[in-house]
């Protein structure tokens, strides 16, 4: 071969192998990327502090403890931290429910800075919960992929007037952050807090300690789910539909997954943050929703949902003539007149086991009601296939369509007032056409015209005035 044979060579090889390498690279498939956890603390150094507690001194027990905590989260992955103090600014009396202030924003590797900030901090004023956890909605900046949590540090109440449960709802409604822990110092808060968030009591160092490691365990370990999609018999065999996962108390979107089953063929294990209550939709048709979802932090969680499914088919009789529009299909559960779905003819799509009511537009309309949709199985509706009526009038003027039927006129179509001919598609059947030009001023030049269509037929209906 010469050089140029060789070249066209190279290049239809590199023409046939280039689409197989698209192919399987695209197969390989990208997961998304992990969130980044951004865990901002709302440490008390109200004048309360300084009360003796255990060993030591409140703020210096949890000065050490909470800093032994951030030693150990300096080698953490996808995790920025914050710190906002509150009560350290302005001497109590008088009382300053503005004392709180973003100390240390959000960065990667700034353990080192929360640490010295805790370790200045001088306990003077008084604690402005609310207000504290108001402003951190501004601490938040603007992340596409991050879960925001806030941990409380504190010894007390809210002594400002503010609502904090009130505070903590709005931040989770707008999305802003998850529920926040907290952690009460010395004294049971939780019939204070439990509307605020996740309360710990910590009436001892020791307990202290445990919490500040249950929270960061919680923030920072991923949970696994599955979810079976249960068939009739109460076995996970259905699959390849979407599945939404809504935050329960905000009503945001969470995660949104299309059901597969492993390698071993098992429902896929799902990563979910344990962190928020979920309400499932699986958008099967129609759809399946599962309500108020908890999931146990580190332990995997099995969600079943029933969702059995069986197919619906519809198919016209014989060769669809080329002049046929498409036909499409109101599927409704039976009795009811909610639509759930528009199905085309030559169509197959998938339905939750039950009865279906249809209405197909077709000219004219068709009733089908009591069609039974079957686990893993077709179900098969078909029409005779239409013909054309080609209407031709010798002017504009006003006229209508109309099936005759036991010797009634049944109307289904109204000609078009600035066209001289219409071609329809109908249904096999009688028909009778009513017309009057819009030039003749009397009902008595009103002509009409009977005619029938047979399957993959077509008939010309002229509508002359003798």
């Amino acid at each position: 071969m010469n050089r140029k044979q060789i070249y066209i060579a190279i290049v239809l090889l590199i023409l046939i192998l280039f689409p197989v390498f698209s192919f399987s690279q695209q197969e390989k498939g990208k997961e998304k990327p992990k969130p980044t956890t951004r865990i901002l603390f709302v440490f008390d150094a109200s004048q309360s502090m300084l009360a003796r507690w255990q060993s030591d001194m409140k703020i210096t027990i949890a000065r050490k403890l909470l800093s032994n905590l951030l030693d150990s989260l300096k080698n953490v992955e996808n995790l920025e931290l914050a710190l906002r103090v509150f009560g350290h600014q302005k001497q109590f009396p008088p009382q300053d429910c503005d004392d709180t202030k973003l100390e240390i924003p959000f960065a990667i590797n700034n353990t080192d800075k929360i640490k010295y900030k805790l370790k200045t901090l001088i306990p003077k004023g008084t604690t402005p919960i609310a207000s504290s956890l108001e402003l951190s909605a501004n601490d938040f900046t603007t992340c596409d992929n991050c879960r925001n949590i806030i941990i409380l540090i504190t010894d007390g109440i809210e002594e400002c007037g503010g609502d904090p449960c009130a505070v903590s709802k709005a931040l989770q409604k707008k999305g802003i952050a998850l529920k926040p822990f907290i952690i009460g110092i010395g004294k049971d808060f939780s019939s204070v807090y439990k509307c605020v968030g996740t309360y710990f009591d910590a009436a001892s160092e020791q307990e202290f300690h445990q919490a500040l490691n249950i929270v960061i365990s919680q923030a920072l370990n991923s949970t696994t789910a599955q979810v079976n999609l249960l068939d009739m018999d109460g076995k996970p065999t259905e699959t390849n539909v979407n599945m939404t996962f809504y935050d329960n108390f905000s009503g945001l979107v969470k995660y949104n997954f299309i059901h597969t089953f492993n390698n071993k063929g098992l429902p896929d294990t799902l990563t979910l943050d344990p962190l928020t209550t979920y309400n499932l939709v699986v958008h099967t048709t129609p759809p399946v929703e599962v309500d108020s979802i908890v999931l146990t932090p580190g332990k995997h969680t099995i969600i079943p949902v029933e969702t059995p499914q069986g197919y619906l088919n519809l198919k016209m009789n014989g060769n669809i003539i080329k002049y046929t529009k498409e036909v499409s299909t109101i599927v409704r559960l039976k009795d009811s007149m909610n639509t759930i779905n528009i199905q085309s003819f030559g169509q197959t799509e998938k339905y939750l086991v039950g009865k279906y009511d249809l209405e197909i537009l077709c000219l004219p309309r068709l009733l089908i009601n009591d069609i039974d949709v079957a686990q893993s199985t077709t179900t098969t509706v078909e029409i005779p296939q239409p013909g054309i009526a080609v209407i031709q009038m010798s002017a504009n003027g006003y006229g209508s369509v109309y099936q005759e039927d036991d010797n009634k006129l049944k109307w289904i179509y109204n000609l078009r007032e600035n066209l001289t001919q219409e071609s329809l598609v109908l249904q096999p059947g009688k028909y009778r056409v009513v017309f009057r030009s819009k030039y003749l001023n009397k009902s008595a030049y009103t002509v009409e015209k009977s005619f029938s269509i047979q399957s993959n037929s077509s008939v010309t209906v002229k509508l002359f005035q003798n």
